[in-house]
């Protein structure tokens, strides 16, 4: 790999990486933010709920636009408004503008994730294109286990506002990276619709991912819930627990990668939703194994996110002039199956309790991939 091509990689992991650290930090700072503003848990839920809402329906929109008008305008707009947003959180007078605060930032982060995505694909040489987009979503996979602990430990010694301070300053100086490393890239000329004839087609394609994030978030969520109920596990065995499961995530989405290169997205995709399948019932039958636990988590994690990655890097092939849309479409349809998931989860959990969750997963991947083994669409649209 040449030079170039690491140092855009690198910068797209790392700029992943904030995007990912500022989704997932948000959960274990709740209890303070809760006790700062005098608001109940279930009201400073709304920080999450709104983030993820304006993501959903933003990321098409400005996915879109920035096939037509260009990525990288898109990308430093989405930074300055991260780091506008995040300050604003951190200092955020009254709980409305905290809330307002979050919304802004779900818009800013839906105009960054995907386009990484997209640009990622498109600079990325052909036969080399599941490595690139492996990489960049390692990046975002490592905020779950590493950057989302380190905000924590920055709450414990500076409060919780330092952590929205510390990505503010990030996001301000990533704006300025990635202004000057996607100088020379080519923008895009594709007019397509929004609304045009291919957008059955590319929400029959995304659906795949919908119901991928079910399988995967319907058991995640209540995941430490579960541990400590039916396996009696202690918070430290729990955080170990979802440990192996970030690292698992990580290796899988790199893994996935090379693999796809050698072998073909559709194929890797199609087989890491069978193992998938396979490591879903086989937590079922052994959540209570005791230690084997940890190593079923970590399976789980690296078939899930293998196929999460060799998907992505499908899209791209199958999508080359619709990157940008078709990458954002995505990740609504991830958050929208999160969200889903984690209903069908709760429901579960409330009417049969949590054995029955790892075999309700299975059933959502089983239907993914069905989903997976219909054609997308021919290359040359």
């Amino acid at each position: 790999m040449e030079l170039q091509g690491r140092i855009r990689l690198s910068v797209g992991w790392i700029t992943l990486f904030l995007m990912g650290t500022d989704l997932f930090v948000v959960s274990p700072l709740l209890p303070f933010i809760s006790e700062e503003y005098k608001v109940s848990s279930a009201t400073t839920g709304w920080m999450v709920t709104v983030f993820a809402v304006t993501y959903a329906f933003s990321a098409p929109l400005l996915g879109w636009v920035s096939d037509r008008k260009g990525r990288r305008r898109f990308i430093i707009f989405g930074l300055i408004l991260f780091a506008i947003s995040n300050t604003l959180t951190a200092f955020a007078p009254s709980f409305v503008w905290l809330i307002v605060s979050r919304i802004l930032a779900g818009l800013s982060v839906a105009s960054i994730t995907p386009l990484i995505y997209a640009i990622i694909g498109d600079i990325a040489p052909s036969n080399r294109r599941g490595t690139w987009l492996s990489i960049v979503v390692s990046g975002h996979l490592t905020a779950l286990w590493a950057g989302a602990p380190v905000g924590t430990v920055l709450e414990h010694f500076l409060g919780w506002r330092s952590v929205f301070v510390v990505m503010a300053i990030v996001g301000a100086i990533l704006a300025v990276v990635n202004f000057r490393i996607w100088k020379k890239v080519s923008d895009s000329n594709t007019t397509r619709n929004l609304l045009g004839v291919n957008l059955l087609r590319t929400l029959g394609s995304v659906s795949v991912t919908t119901i991928w994030a079910i399988s995967m978030y319907a058991l995640y969520v209540y995941l430490g819930a579960a541990l400590h109920l039916e396996n009696d596990f202690s918070s430290s065995e729990i955080a170990l627990a979802v440990t192996f499961y970030g690292v698992g995530a990580v290796i899988g989405s790199l893994t996935s990668g090379q693999l796809t290169d050698k072998f073909g997205e559709r194929k890797i995709s199609k087989a890491t939703l069978i193992f998938l399948i396979v490591t879903l019932i086989g937590l079922g039958i052994f959540f209570k194994s005791g230690d084997w636990i940890y190593f079923l988590l970590f399976i789980w994690a690296l078939v899930g996110y293998a196929g999460f990655t060799s998907y992505q890097a499908r899209l791209a092939l199958e999508y080359p002039n619709d990157r940008g849309i078709v990458m954002a479409w995505n990740n609504t349809a991830l958050y929208m199956g999160i969200t889903i998931g984690s209903l069908i989860g709760s429901y579960v959990i409330s009417n049969w309790g949590y054995s029955l969750l790892p075999y309700v997963s299975s059933v959502a991947a089983i239907v993914s991939f069905v989903l997976s083994t219909q054609k997308i669409q021919d290359t040359k649209s």
